[in-house]
Parts: C-alpha cells; structure tokens; sequence
C-alpha cells in the first residue's frame, strides 16, 4: 500500500482543561500527518501531552472540562472535532480503533475473554453466534495467543499481562480499522514481552495494511518500529523527522536530552569488603490446598534454593520477568516472608529470630519500593514520612531529628523548606527521592530497591541511578537491586543473578554475564531490553 496517500491530518491542534475559574492549555499548535500503511511515533515524557493529543482524535478526553479551542483532525473528508456524536461512534473502534496501556483496567473483570470480544463483533459488524464465535477465535490466533480455543472461556485475571495485551489488541482489530492508536502498549510487560508484542503490532500491520500511531516513552522501542517520529514536550512538537534521521542526527536540544537519557556508566567503585549478607539455600514455598479438608497437594515454589554472598559496599542485581519471584526472594531476605534456609546479616543469623528480635537490626536493612505514591502515606508531611524511622527507634532528641530530616533531604536533592508538604505535591521523580530519603536517613548497611525506576522517565530514571551511585560511593552502602530493567541494572550493579521460575539460571560478575551471558534465558533477556534497531521498514 502506498504510503505517500494521508489517511488522518492533525492541523495546529489545541487542547484545554477547564477547572472552576481555571484553564490551562495543555496542547498547543500540533500538527502532523498519518500516512496510509505508515507507523508515526508520539513520544515525550510524563505530561509532554502525548496522550491527550491521541484522545483527541477519537474524542475520548473528559468533556466538557476538555476543550479544544483551535485545531482540527480531518478523516476521511470531514473534521472529527466538529462531527456528531453518532456519526463519530460510527469511526469509532470501526474505522480508528485504541489499545490502552493497561490491559487489566480496560477489560471487564466479569466477563470472558469470549464475550467481550463478541460484543464488539455484534456491535460494529451485526455477527452473532457461532458466527462471532468463529471471528472470536480467529482473532485470537491472528495476535498469537497460545491454545485459543481453551482461552475463550477465561477470564481476564487468568491471563499473564503479555496475554490481556493480546487480547486488547485482538478487539481493536476485530473492525479491521484502518487505523491503530498504541497508547504506551507495553510498558507494564516485561522486555521480551514487549518484543513479542512489538513484533506483532509489526507483522499485523503489513498483513492488514493498517497505519499505527504509537504513543511511547520508550526510544529503544519506537526505532524498532515507527518509520516517523513526533517528539512532544510541554505540549508542543519540538521536532518530527523520519525515524532514521532522528536517531542520527537529532536538532531539537530535548530530543538530544531524550536519546541520552539511557543510565549509563559504571557502578560505583567500592572495594567490597566483608560479606554483609549470606543467604544459603534459601526457599519460599506456598502451599496449594484442594478438597474438603484442606489438604496441601503441591506447592508453588517462589524461591526455591537461592544461595548468594554479597560483599559489602557492593551491589547484586537480581533480574528476571514478572513472576519470577524476584521480589519474593527480597521480602524473605528483610523476614517480611516466611522462608526456610539460611539468612545471615553482618554474621547474625536471621532464621528463627522473632520479630521483636529482628526490629533492632530493621534499622540497618531498609527498602525503596517500585511505586512511590503507593508507599508514602498520604496523610503524612515529608518530615513525618521521613523522620518517622527516627522516632520509632528513638534516635535523637526532636531538634537532631529534624536535622537529620534536613539533612537527608539535601542528600537526595531535594529543597528542605518543601518538608511539610505532602507526598501529593511532588513529581513521581521527587516522591521516589522522598522514598529514598526515608530509607537514608537511619543510616542502614543494606537497602533493597524493589524496582525503584520502573515508574518514572527515562531522564528521571537516570537522575535517580546517578544519585544512587553517588550515594553508595559516599556511604559505602550495599544495595540488593530488583528489576526487570536491564539498563538500569547494568549502570549500578556489581553482581548480578538472573531468576527465572524460582531458580537462579545465571548468576557472577555483572560485567562477565553483560558481555557474554551462557544460559539462552539471560541472552533472550539481554537481546530484547538492549534492542538494536530493526533493519526492515
């Protein structure tokens, strides 16, 4: 199909949101074409308003607190902004179809997979009964779900993330549209999730000859895949060029910000010292209880015989896909989970130590978790969040406690005057430094960072990595590092051990299994988070 025809033209678009007396433009002047058969590329951070220009297309923005007060989207002869609802509902999902982020959030818990996707079959297309059924299964082999026919009857919790995607995006088709919008379509999956789902979004759309519009954060993935590239910050299009010369050649001050935003450099240079934590044949395992009386039948096995020496000053990554029992292993290691097998922390061994016993030594072991505004309590000021370890453990009179609150706010760049407000007021970046500070400010040996990156931007990524780092160096801290993000894990960690299922496949010097990992599940993991660009457009 030729590319050079325009299917959707986006001409000085505009978007505001009214509150009370309040309007704030959020969009302002973008325009761009897509071409038939093409894939155009959306990216920019968190509130670049990338989103809010996709929902426009299809009208899906908070009216009338959304208003566009220029602009236009022409389709097919006529100016979606301007067209009747019953009219656009005909576009809609017909014509235009979406595929949103979160595949749990947008489909029915109730109802089976089955069900949902007839339901669009019987509203756009009049199919019904074995008739849908049939389409139902098509499409469901169409997006490669494994064993179709028995997925028919599940229901979305049944499904792994990578599959609810799948689904996600086998009713998005079940209209043959000629046009997808992918609003971030993989970034809750793991990386070779998304290469899977990356490849397809592909293959579909040569087969189908549809044009893709990819709402992304992610640099590494849209080179794979768009053959032209919007960048948006603050609302605006900063730069559009073909995907080739972007990458090679970027103009725009921020999109060179953007392409360099990935963590890089070495961890921190600290000689490792004693071993600070000892963990030997470590299990979790939980039981599977069937029938009348309860009785345990078989037992899923979280972590099943993990053995590791962490120097310390030093810092072991722990890396695998969801599911894998990673962060399992790091709540058995802070006894926060039930486990058997040997835990020994500065020669102290932790196993069979009451709770009681084990809160003095909580001091010395703290942890960042993966979603910062989910473990700050709303209700608390900064000061409160952050000196409430002081207070528990009686460390100082009230004026050394509000110093050290100071003065770990100032080690994780943050302004001590914002200390009484609330965790509300703070970018997703600065709550995680909050979080950061937290853990800090006890002066611990060992912090477990539960995949402290995996919300946040690129650029906030690496900001974060790099006060990390910093803060290792300063402190000699020793750091147990869980991600799925391979990037991240490389920029900081010294060991690494690769989990999958429970069991550790691949585990020694970071730098050795970097640069030439032997087991296939460390080199697959490897090839999809370090992507190198597609060659076929």
């Amino acid at each position: 199909m030729s590319q050079n025809e325009t299917l959707l033209q986006v001409r000085d678009l505009a978007v505001e949101f009214v509150m009370g007396e309040q309007c704030q433009r959020v969009v302002e002047g973008v325009s761009f074409d897509i071409r038939k058969g093409e894939t155009l590329a959306l990216v920019g951070e968190s509130g670049s308003g990338k989103s809010v220009t996709a929902h426009s297309i299809l009208r899906l923005l908070p009216y009338p607190l959304a208003r566009h007060p220029a602009g236009s989207i022409e389709y097919a002869g006529q100016d979606l902004l301007k067209l009747g609802e019953g009219r656009l509902r005909g576009i809609r999902g017909n014509r235009i179809a979406m595929v949103f982020q979160e595949p749990m959030t947008s489909l029915n818990p109730l109802h089976t997979i089955e069900k949902q996707i007839n339901e669009v079959l019987a509203l756009h297309k009049g199919l019904r009964g074995k008739a849908a059924s049939a389409r139902t299964l098509e499409l469901l082999e169409l997006v490669g779900i494994p064993e179709p026919k028995k997925r028919l009857k599940a229901y979305p919790h049944e499904l792994s993330g990578g599959q609810r995607q799948r689904v996600m995006i086998a009713m998005a088709l079940a209209n043959e549209p000629e046009l997808l919008i992918a609003d971030e379509p993989t970034t809750a999956l793991d990386v070779t999730v998304q290469l899977k789902i990356l490849e397809l979004l592909k293959d579909l759309q040569a087969r189908l000859g549809m044009s893709l519009l990819l709402i992304s954060h992610d640099l590494n993935l849209v080179r794979r895949i768009a053959h032209r590239v919007c960048v948006m910050q603050r609302g605006r299009i900063v730069e559009q060029a073909s995907c080739e010369e972007l990458f090679q050649a970027p103009q725009h001050p921020y999109t060179r910000e953007l392409l360099g935003a990935e963590p890089s450099g070495d961890p921190a240079a600290n000689p490792a010292g004693q071993p600070l934590l000892e963990v030997d044949d470590l299990r979790v395992w939980f039981p599977i209880k069937k029938g009348l009386l309860r009785r345990t039948v078989d037992h899923v096995k979280a972590v099943d015989g993990i053995n590791f020496s962490l120097p310390q000053g030093q810092t072991l990554g722990i890396v695998g896909e969801s599911g894998s029992g990673k962060s399992t292993l790091g709540m058995a290691i802070l006894r926060l989970l039930a486990s058997r097998g040997d835990i020994r922390f500065q020669g102290q061994q932790l196993q069979g130590l009451s709770q009681q016993e084990v809160r003095p030594l909580r001091r010395q072991m703290q942890v960042v978790f993966q979603d910062p505004f989910g473990s700050l309590s709303p209700r608390m000021s900064v000061a409160q969040i952050v000196g409430e370890g002081l207070r528990i453990h009686g460390m100082g009179n009230e004026a050394e406690q509000e110093q050290a609150i100071i003065d770990a706010l100032l080690e994780v760049g943050l302004d001590p005057q914002t200390r009484h407000r609330y965790p509300h007021e703070f970018s997703g970046g600065q709550r995680q430094r909050i979080a950061i500070a937290r853990a800090l400010v006890l002066k611990p040996a060992l912090i477990l960072l539960d995949e402290p990156t995996s919300a946040l931007d690129r650029t906030v990524q690496r900001q974060v990595v790099e006060l990390l780092r910093g803060l290792q160096a300063k402190y000699n801290l020793t750091y147990l590092f869980i991600s799925h993000d391979l990037a991240v894990v490389r920029a900081l960690s010294h060991q690494l051990m690769v989990v999958k299922q429970g069991q550790v496949v691949e585990q020694g010097s970071a730098e050795s299994i970097f640069s030439a990992p032997q087991h296939p599940y460390t080199q697959q993991l490897l090839e999809a988070a370090f992507m190198a660009p597609a060659t076929a457009h």
